[in-house]
C-alpha cells in the first residue's frame, strides 16, 4: 500500500461552545482523489479549510509530505484551490486568468506562455484565451478556474463543492471532465460535496462526515456493499429501514424477526443481543416482488402494492409492510412483464440475507 502524502491528524475546531469537528484523522494517498462527503454542517468544509490555510484547528496536525503544513503560512502552502464561485478576474481574459499564478511567481515568461497553452488545451479552452469571464458559461468559467488551479503544479488541489451551481447536465459533463484532469495529471486532489451520486463518479475513495467526525472511510464499493453506520448505509444511495428483534445469533448471521412474526436472517452488528431490538437495512434493488401467489422464500414479507412506476430501465414499486411500513422496491423493468403485480393487489418479497445489515436501533 502506499504510503500517506497527506495526514491529518486529530483534527479538533470548536467556536466556543460549538464543535465544528472532532478528532478528525485521515491518510490521503499521492494522486489520490478523495472526497468528503456529508450534509451541510458537517465538517467537511471546515476540515478542508484548515488544510487550505484559511481557518486554524484548535488541535490536531496536518502533513505535506512528511512535513508540518499548520506553520506554514497560507500563501506559501502551494496548494490549488477551486471554489463554488468561480473567483475570476473578470478584468482579465481567460489567458490572462491562467497566467496570473504563475505571474506572481517570477516565472519566466516563455515558462507562463508554455503551462498557459498546455492548462488551456488541458481543459480544451484554447478556443477561448482572449475572451473575458463575463462572455463565458458557467461551466466554461469553473474549467478557467479549474486551469488557474492547476497551473503551478501544486502537490494538492482542494476543491469545495465547485459544481453545485451548476444545473444536472452541465454538472454530469464537468465531472467527466474532472476524471480525465485526474487521470492525466495526477494530482492529488481533496473534493467537498453533498452529492452522494458525483462522489460515486469522481472518488478514489470517501470520507463520509457527520457531525463533525469521519462515520467511515472507503471505496464507493466499499461503503455501499458494507455501510459501517445507519447513517452510511441512508447517506449513501437508498434504503429501506425495518425494525426487527434479535432471535438468534452466531458469528456469521442473526435470526431475527419482523414485528409482523415474519422471520428473516440478516449480516451485521455484532454487538446487538439476542431478545433486543435492531434495524434491518435492504436496499430497493436487492429485493425480489412476487405476485401473492408465486413460490414464496419464507425469510420474506407479505405487502400490498401501492403504486408502480416506470422509469426506463427498471420498475419501482411503491409497498407497504404489514405493520404499515412504506417500503421502496426496484426491478428491471423486463421482469415486470407477465409478473401479474398490480396497484392494490397483495405481493411477496424477499432478498438474499448477504444483502442485508443489522444496526442498532436509532
Amino acid at each position: 500500500m502506499t504510503s500517506a502524502f497527506l495526514q491529518i491528524q486529530r483534527l479538533r475546531k470548536t467556536y466556543d461552545d460549538v464543535v465544528a469537528i472532532d478528532q478528525v484523522s485521515l491518510d490521503v494517498r499521492k494522486g489520490e482523489f478523495m472526497t468528503f462527503l456529508g450534509p451541510s454542517g458537517s465538517g467537511k468544509s471546515t476540515t478542508l479549510y484548515i488544510v487550505a490555510g484559511f481557518q486554524e484547528p484548535t488541535e490536531g496536525r496536518v502533513l505535506l509530505d512528511g512535513k508540518p503544513l499548520l506553520s506554514v503560512a497560507p500563501n506559501k502552502r502551494n496548494i490549488g484551490m477551486v471554489f463554488q464561485r468561480y473567483t475570476l478576474f473578470p478584468h482579465l481574459t481567460v489567458g490572462q486568468n491562467v497566467a496570473f499564478p504563475l505571474r506572481v511567481r517570477r516565472r519566466p515568461e516563455a515558462e507562463i506562455k508554455k503551462k498557459v497553452e498546455q492548462m488551456l488545451a488541458l481543459l480544451h479552452l484554447a478556443e477561448f484565451r482572449d475572451r473575458m469571464p463575463g462572455q463565458l458559461s458557467g461551466g466554461q468559467q469553473q474549467r478557467v478556474a479549474i486551469a488557474r488551479a492547476l497551473a503551478y503544479d501544486p502537490p494538492v488541489l482542494l476543491m469545495d463543492e465547485p459544481l453545485s451551481a451548476l444545473d444536472k447536465k452541465l454538472r454530469e459533463e464537468i465531472q467527466l471532465e474532472l476524471r480525465r484532469i485526474h487521470q492525466e495529471t495526477g494530482v492529488t486532489i481533496l473534493y467537498v460535496t453533498h452529492d452522494q451520486e458525483e462522489a460515486l463518479r469522481l472518488s478514489d475513495r470517501i470520507a463520509v462526515f457527520n457531525k463533525g467526525c469521519i462515520e467511515q472511510c472507503g471505496t464507493g464499493e466499499e461503503l455501499y456493499e458494507n455501510p459501517a453506520s445507519r447513517f452510511v448505509a441512508n447517506f449513501i444511495g437508498n434504503s429501506n429501514f425495518l425494525p426487527v428483534r434479535i432471535t438468534a445469533r452466531d458469528a456469521a448471521q442473526s435470526s431475527a424477526v419482523f414485528p409482523s412474526g415474519h422471520a428473516i436472517a440478516a449480516t451485521g452488528d455484532a454487538t446487538l443481543s439476542v431478545g433486543g431490538d435492531g434495524t434491518l437495512m435492504v436496499r430497493p434493488e436487492q429485493i425480489r416482488i412476487r405476485a401473492a401467489g408465486a413460490a414464496k422464500n419464507t425469510a420474506g414479507l407479505p405487502v400490498t402494492v401501492r403504486d408502480i412506476t416506470y422509469l426506463g430501465d427498471a420498475m419501482h414499486y411503491s409497498v407497504t409492510t404489514p405493520w404499515a411500513q412504506d417500503m421502496s422496491v426496484r426491478m428491471p423493468a423486463g421482469d415486470h412483464r407477465d409478473s401479474g403485480i398490480v396497484v392494490g393487489t397483495q405481493a411477496w418479497i424477499d432478498w438474499d440475507a448477504r444483502d442485508t445489515r443489522l444496526f442498532a436501533q436509532a
